[in-house]
């Protein structure tokens, strides 16, 4: 083996050099990259190979001999077991300047954009970057006999008990708390994965930040609850505030939380959230963003994007319950959406009807075999919003768009690194105006980002 090669548990010396897209710190060892989680930018730092890769290595930090200035304590207990957030331990006001700089290298790495020509503005943040979740899911679980609730571990399967998330609003933290002592004092079984027996898998918690109504998701593993009745009244007298217990069935032995049968089990059916002049009815499986202050942040700079005059046709790609559509329909002369899960397009359907949107039409379908068709019809759009998944936009999608060629397009991506792939396509004929990065998830790596694309002329 020569010197060039690093070997498992060897020591090395390293500096840091910039934030990866998962939060770690990213070195270079003998011209290797080298990924170590919880190491940050301008660290000179004693590394442990953990992993080695003939591309990449992995380390753990064994001393830092230069700390960053803005390293700081993190605050939560559990920081370090939990890893549901990566970066408690980097000031606030440089995650954002950190959160831009991710954007900058994935532009970097997949265009062929001279990133001194984009306009990438900077992050906006949270004034207070804490409490912002509107919902958690909670494993649940004994550990020496006691009932816990919480999250699986770093690379673990071991269950980390989360009585107070420093990330989520305080009343699902209070709310799964209770839960939790009703659950243990009627002495209601808990799942147990490793025999697949048991009632009681998950604990899921959603609030209203508006309209404080809170929603209990409780997930089981057998459709019978011991003692049900008394668990409800016991939910509804000690949590006034939860207007909906609803119970989903999932008896298969698998890591996706909801299984396919769901169950009213007392209040409401949903719960009421306000965004804006906007109001949401979520039911227990609706998708809906994670954290409403930041979300109308979102949405308005998608809104400043498509710069609407009122004359313009809108396409809301991968428009889910409809919000983004709906954000800008009193601009638009009119919106379109469509969707591949039609219980998604039904609820789109049901919000736009009750805030009286008339001008505004969703479909089942994918966007790439739907909008040819209304082009056949005669029906063009100017301006084209997309907010894929992670994944990012399909190829047909991206194909579609080339020959539809909308003068303008939003591009809403929570992935910065499909974004520049996509980004790199649609450059064919679109030129990127700017990119606006906003912060959804404080102390966390993620990084949502708005950009706006123009169609360049002579197209």
């Amino acid at each position: 083996m020569t010197n060039d090669q690093l070997e498992e548990n060897q020591t090395f010396p390293l500096t840091i050099k910039r934030l990866g897209i998962n939060g770690e710190g990213v070195g270079y060892f003998k011209k290797k990259v080298v990924f170590v989680p919880g190491a940050l930018p301008g660290e000179e730092i004693v590394a442990v190979a953990t992993k080695v890769q003939p591309k990449f290595s992995e380390a753990k930090i064994k001393t830092i001999r230069k700390s960053s200035p803005h390293r700081i304590q993190a605050p939560c207990p559990i920081y370090a077991e939990c890893g549901g957030c990566q970066l408690q331990h980097l000031s606030y006001s440089q995650q954002l300047v950190e959160k831009r700089d991710i954007v900058v290298q994935a532009m970097e790495r997949y265009t062929k954009n001279s990133i001194f020509a984009l306009n990438i503005k900077d992050t906006i943040g949270m004034e207070d970057p804490w409490n912002y979740r509107n919902k958690s899911q909670y494993q649940v679980g004994l550990k020496e006999g006691n009932l816990i609730a919480g999250l699986y571990g770093v690379n673990s399967h071991s269950l980390i008990d989360i009585p107070n998330c420093l990330v989520q609003h305080s009343a699902t933290n209070k709310v799964t708390r209770t839960v939790k002592k009703i659950l243990k004092n009627l002495n209601i079984p808990i799942y147990n994965e490793r025999k697949n027996k048991g009632v009681i898998r998950t604990v899921i918690t959603r609030v209203g930040f508006e309209t404080g109504e809170v929603q209990v998701v409780l997930v089981t593993g057998t459709e019978d609850i011991p003692q049900k009745d008394k668990l409800i009244k016991q939910i509804r007298d000690q949590l006034p505030e939860v207007k909906s217990i609803v119970q989903n069935i999932n008896n298969k032995k698998t890591s996706l939380i909801f299984g396919d049968k769901t169950i009213h089990l007392a209040g409401e059916k949903v719960i009421n959230e306000i965004l804006g002049d906007l109001s949401y009815e979520l039911s227990a499986r609706t998708f809906f963003q994670l954290n409403p202050i930041q979300t109308v942040k979102l949405y308005d700079e998608v809104k400043k994007a498509a710069a609407l005059t009122g004359e313009e046709k809108v396409v809301d790609a991968y428009c889910g319950v409809g919000t983004i559509g709906l954000w800008l329909s009193e601009e638009a002369k009119e919106v379109r959406g469509m969707d591949v899960i039609k219980e998604s397009i039904d609820d789109a359907k049901k919000n736009a009807k009750r805030h009286n949107r008339n001008n505004v039409r969703y479909e089942v379908g994918k966007a790439e075999n739907v909008m040819p068709r209304w082009i056949k019809e005669g029906w063009k759009p100017d301006v084209l919003v997309v907010d894929p998944p992670r994944t990012g936009c399909d190829q047909n999608l991206l194909n579609t768009i080339l020959k539809v060629q909308p003068k303008k397009i939003v591009y809403v991506s929570c992935n910065p690194s499909t974004l520049a792939k996509d980004i790199h396509e649609l450059s064919k004929l679109y030129k990127v105006e700017y990119m606006q990065p906003v912060d959804m998830f404080p102390q966390t790596a993620h990084v949502e980002c708005i950009s706006q694309l123009i169609l360049k002329k002579g197209n």
